[in-house]
């Protein structure tokens, strides 16, 4: 059994981007820890910043206990994610508590300040997540640096609109399903992506982004990665193969 870190930077970022994967692996026995780095408390038009972090960290919990997963919410606030000292520490403590094999986290180019931030986080957490004179808590310094991935960006391009290919995906049609119903757990966020992005169906939106990553590699419906290997990162492809017949390259 592997264990497997998703950290991104809002609740149902990973349920838009990679929780169908998540499922798969659940399903084949690893474990998950799904994490956000905020609890999105600006995500709302109607409630404050309290009420929205508490309704938006209980429905990340319900959507991680959908595929048995635990969930983790950080304390940081909405665009309020930085690269600075006391973050990266948090950052490491959080990677060294759950002792991964695989961590998962946000494009390094997207078009929100906090997903951009996240990426940079995790990176550098996974690279002191191993020293262990680079104190954060009481958890232990890890043996190894794990493995690190970068989910796709939101709808595939940077902020200058420029497209981001992945390096592979994965066949998530079985699980596609799964994937619904975990973004469908964040019901406070349909007036607020009304709001903010014009999009009156976050759903649909969901649906027509996987299908169009699926319909690159040949499939119904698909979730794309890239793979970090960056010295000292291992390179072994251990993502890959843990999915099995569902990985799909170009």
């Amino acid at each position: 059994m592997s264990r497997i870190l998703a950290v991104h930077a809002h609740p149902d970022d990973i349920e838009t981007l990679c929780a169908a994967t998540l499922a798969l692996l659940a399903a084949r026995g690893h474990h998950i820890t799904i994490a956000t780095m905020t609890a999105g408390d600006c995500g709302s038009v109607e409630m404050t910043l309290e009420e929205t972090a508490k309704v938006r960290r209980q429905e990340a919990a319900m959507a991680a206990a959908l595929i048995g997963a635990d969930y983790i919410g950080a304390a940081f606030g909405d665009l309020c994610v930085f690269n600075d000292d006391p973050s990266r520490r948090w950052t490491t403590e959080l990677v060294r508590a759950a002792r991964p094999d695989i961590v998962i986290t946000a494009a390094p180019a997207d078009y929100h300040p906090d997903h951009e931030a996240t990426s940079v986080l995790v990176r550098d957490a996974l690279f002191a997540s191993s020293v262990p004179n680079y104190k954060t808590g009481p958890e232990r310094a890890l043996n190894a640096i794990p493995h690190l991935y970068f989910m796709d960006p939101i709808e595939g391009r940077d902020r200058a609109g420029k497209p981001i290919e992945p390096e592979f995906a994965v066949d998530v049609t079985q699980y596609f399903d799964k994937k619904c119903a975990m973004l469908a757990a964040h019901a406070s966020q349909r007036n607020w992506v009304l709001k903010q992005h014009g999009i009156d169906d976050y759903m649909g939106a969901m649906q027509q982004w996987t299908a169009k990553r699926g319909r690159l590699f040949g499939v119904s419906y698909a979730e794309g990665f890239r793979q970090y290997t960056g010295t000292p990162y291992p390179r072994t492809k251990l993502l890959q193969e843990l999915v099995g017949g569902a990985l799909l390259l170009p």
